[in-house]
């Protein structure tokens, strides 16, 4: 308070006193908002305050945490989808760059691990994400069922605004569902947002296509045509032969096959053989793993790390083996299969020799068919045939490192021969009745 000098009149210097202090009770308010707005910033940029933060702040902590935990092809299905749900919790603020710019600054700059420094991006990406951060909505909105409903359906589609394939969406809401679950955790939800939203979940395909599956004969003459791709010299498809002949003699995964090693195998001079899987060289990209290399190195699918999987060979691999190996040699580290340098296949690789391949084998009636499209198709063909030759489910679910149940569901639409014992004792009972 100021007080009047007596005869209720205030003095020049008493008016000068409450303009000064207005002057500083104005300066000291706006410090408190220029700090508030500060701690707000970095709060958002650290999670360090969830129940405040923006979606794109929590976006970053969340992928800080799920980094470390996840394989590296994981790592780039959830950065995937962390840039489709950033995009749709956008609001409309002036100065939005394009789709594709945002895009492009969310997958290459934000949601990486280690975050490289922004300020070796482009001006415009720096920018770009300027701008995201500013009109990210709250984390809170997506408690908002019409918020949640507009991140879904955006989850649905693909950059071109056409329907995403099932497994896509899947994969996409699986990522939003565990960022919800840690935000809860973390309070920055008090609600669970999906619960007031019907969302019919798009079903996935589990059985392989009938049409896909070769027979042996095809096989062969597949394989006898790898070995014709490229010039003698180079080998690009003979050095691929035995690669591919291990997807379908052995029913290996693609990722299993190219990291198969010599010191694994037991390959014998007659009769058959045997490798011990335990490592896989999945295909990731290089911004994904933590070596930086383009493969990922993991133990084998669905088991702990360190397990094994014997897979018995036939007579005809472990010759094809042998002479691969005789052949070519090993990679350094004793990599039966290798590309010129010396390296891990690329999938690209290999893809392009079995093309070529087909073209070679396959007559123009099925060239344009789903046979044997895919390397990983062998694998398919490999599994049916011996199913359909009565080999017992429990121990093709052994070789091929799935489940019973998972084989059965997958394959029950390949199983030709137990469908034509189904229908000759189904006629030979209604012949009974004649």
């Amino acid at each position: 308070m100021i007080a009047a000098r007596p005869g209720g009149s205030r003095s020049a210097g008493g008016a000068t006193d409450v303009k000064a202090l207005v002057d500083e009770l104005g300066a000291a308010l706006i410090r408190a908002v220029r700090q508030g707005a500060a701690d707000d910033l970095t709060s958002a940029g650290t999670g360090h305050s969830p129940a405040s933060s923006s979606w794109y702040a929590f976006a970053l902590e969340y992928l800080r945490m799920r980094w470390p935990q996840v394989a590296a092809k994981t790592r780039n299905e959830t950065n995937d989808a962390l840039c489709a749900i950033t995009l749709a919790m956008l609001r409309d603020v002036r100065g939005r760059p394009s789709d594709e710019l945002l895009r492009q600054a969310l997958r290459n700059w934000a949601f990486v691990v280690p975050r490289p420094e922004l300020r070796t991006a482009p001006p415009e990406v720096r920018l770009a994400l300027r701008w995201a951060a500013r009109a990210s909505r709250p984390l809170t909105d997506l408690l908002d069922p019409a918020v949640m409903r507009a991140v879904l359906q955006t989850l649905r589609l693909k950059q071109d605004g056409t329907v995403a394939a099932a497994e896509t969406q899947r994969h996409k809401r699986m990522t939003l569902v565990n960022a919800v679950r840690y935000a809860i955790e973390q309070g920055g939800l008090r609600d669970d947002p999906f619960a007031n939203v019907n969302w019919r979940i798009a079903k996935t395909v589990k059985q392989v296509d009938p049409r896909v599956v070769a027979n042996p004969a095809q096989v062969r003459s597949l394989l006898h045509a790898v070995s014709y791709v490229g010039s003698y010299r180079r080998a690009r498809g003979r050095r691929l032969v035995g690669l591919f002949a291990g997807m379908y003699y052995a029913g290996l995964r693609p990722e299993e096959a190219v990291a198969v090693t010599l010191p694994d195998c037991v390959l014998p001079a007659e009769g058959w053989g045997r490798v011990f899987l335990h490592v896989t060289r999945p295909q990731a990209g290089k911004k994904w793993t933590d070596t930086g290399c383009l493969h990922d190195e993991r133990g084998l699918k669905g088991r702990p790390p360190g397990d094994t999987r014997p897979v018995p060979l036939p007579p005809e691999l472990v010759a094809l083996w042998r002479e691969s190996a005789h052949t070519f040699g090993t990679a350094d580290d004793g990599r039966l299969f290798f590309n010129e340098r010396g390296g891990v296949l690329a999938s690209s690789t290999y893809d392009r020799v079995w093309h070529e391949a087909r073209e070679l084998a396959l007559p123009p009636g099925l060239l344009n068919t789903p046979l044997a499209a895919r390397p990983y198709d062998l694998r398919h063909s490999a599994l049916s045939t011996w199913l359909n030759a009565g080999v017992d489910p429990t121990e093709v679910a052994e070789r091929a490192g799935n489940s019973v149940e998972v084989l059965m569901t997958k394959y029950a639409k390949c199983l030709y021969g137990r469908a034509a014992i189904a229908n000759q004792r189904i006629e030979a009972l209604l012949d009974e009745y004649h």
